[in-house]
């Protein structure tokens, strides 16, 4: 929910690794991005505080993964792989049989998790990318 925008961000502001984005990771962009994939994006709750949040967006064939984050006090106790379990169930009822994420080599503790969890290194492909719009 975008009401969530504010502590969503400082979680995602306070995890190392994390690829962020003015234009796309504003609150605008967010909302945007909720409001197409209001059934894949979840956020964790201790204390009424957020400690975790995945974003998963589709294009009706695939899924994406984006900004998987736990507050570091509380990893290792199953949030992230909750996270992302409930966004893999929600792909499965929408039909939905594949999906990719990208992380960055040097995040190690991210890349560890994903392995963890059956998440497969791909060595069969180049990513690309084109910025369209300029960060503001």
């Amino acid at each position: 929910m975008i009401e969530d925008y504010e502590a969503v961000s400082g979680l995602w502001h306070t995890t190392a690794g994390m690829g962020l984005r003015s234009l796309d990771d504003s609150k605008e962009g967010i909302r945007k991005f909720l409001e197409r994939n209001p059934r894949t994006c979840f956020v964790a709750e201790s204390s009424l505080a957020i400690i975790g949040a995945i974003l998963c967006g589709n294009d009706g064939r695939r899924a994406y993964i984006y900004h998987t984050a736990v507050h570091v006090e509380h990893r290792n106790r199953g949030v992230g792989a909750a996270l992302v379990a409930a966004v893999e169930q929600s792909l499965r009822d929408m039909g939905i049989n594949k999906v990719a994420l990208v992380a960055y080599t040097t995040n190690t503790a991210g890349n560890a998790f994903w392995e963890h969890i059956g998440y497969t290194l791909r060595h069969d492909l180049t990513y690309r990318n084109k910025t369209l719009m300029e960060q503001f």
